[in-house]
């Protein structure tokens, strides 16, 4: 099968409670005996849809998807004036699967993630390897300070103008700290304006230094001042302390995932995550196959789902 599968409603879904105020929404869908799946969105912040559930084989996978905290169905959201994000860390989110997994009786689970969520399960596989059955990870990232500093900064030598819109929107007190602290700082204001100029310039950008991908088009959901500045505040918050890891950890311990199969998928024209991370995973990480898209940027491209669709196939036999 080439395209996603038919559009199907959760059989189950329900809230956990996370802690620390946390309410973490969750749902499951496809077959109840299937092979249990896990999807994680990306972002952070871009909450689960609908048509994520389509990427799963209803009669073969029991796949479990998941609101991070601070976005989508969870609660309380990001975008709340007083939302505390100290108890919204890589960590927390580990403990959160790890509760679902166990709420669920997974014994070992399929991991699908894309982009952030490719951090996420990178993460968790690491802390959990005995968990995951297999990884497929498509728009690779690791979220390390060298990405960070790319993404914000570097990068804006192939957009100079829509950086310098970008990098001028912070006011002049701010200029002394790097961009993604300064718009943190922005996004946190107690000003209502001040915060929903920054969302807008973030997604501005967000949108700008994606927009290589052939047949891109524009995310309605920036239009919607709840989300954007939910979106920006979670990806700010995530990217400024570069996801809570030690700098290049993910590929540092990439070892600790051999024996598990992997799929890493990525666009050749991905200049907001280039490739050099997904090849450097690659290498260190000698059970895992890198597909690389040759029509794509961050995300798109023809052939990545049949290779996702392809891969969960895969990993759905004993």
């Amino acid at each position: 099968m080439s395209g996603p599968f038919p559009h199907i409603e959760p059989y189950g879904s329900g809230m956990l409670d996370g802690g620390d105020g946390h309410q973490v929404y969750w749902e499951c869908c496809g077959n109840p005996a299937g092979k249990p799946a896990l999807f994680l969105h990306g972002g952070p912040g871009s909450g689960c849809s609908a048509g994520q559930r389509r990427f799963f084989d209803p009669r073969l996978y029991s796949a479990v998807l998941l609101d991070q905290r601070g976005s989508g169905r969870s609660r309380p959201l990001a975008n709340e004036p007083d939302a505390d994000l100290n108890s919204n860390t890589t960590a927390h989110l580990i403990a959160d699967i790890e509760a679902l997994r166990e709420m669920h009786d997974v014994n070992r689970w399929v991991i699908l993630g894309l982009s952030w969520g490719t951090t996420l399960g990178l993460a968790y596989a690491q802390a959990y390897p005995h968990r995951v059955k297999a990884l497929v990870l498509g728009f690779v990232t690791t979220t390390s300070r060298r990405e960070v500093r790319w993404i914000t900064e570097d990068v804006g030598r192939i957009f100079p103008q829509e950086w310098d819109r970008f990098a001028t929107a912070v006011p002049e007190h701010l200029r002394r700290l790097r961009l993604v602290d300064a718009y943190a700082t922005m996004l946190a204001d107690p000003d209502p304006i001040i915060r929903d100029n920054a969302a807008r310039e973030w997604c501005a950008w967000e949108e700008a230094h994606i927009s290589l991908t052939p047949g891109h088009i524009s995310d309605p959901r920036y239009e919607d001042p709840k989300f954007r500045l939910r979106f920006a505040r979670l990806v700010t918050h995530y990217w400024r302390h570069a996801a809570f890891l030690e700098e290049d950890q993910l590929i540092r311990d990439a070892a600790k995932l051999n024996g598990i199969p992997g799929v890493l998928i990525h666009g050749r024209y991905d200049v907001s995550g280039p490739l050099v991370t997904a090849w450097q995973l690659s290498q260190r990480w000698t059970t895992s196959r890198l597909r690389i898209l040759d029509d794509a940027g961050h995300g798109g491209g023809k052939d990545f789902m049949p290779l996702v669709l392809g891969a969960l196939k895969e990993f759905a036999g004993p």
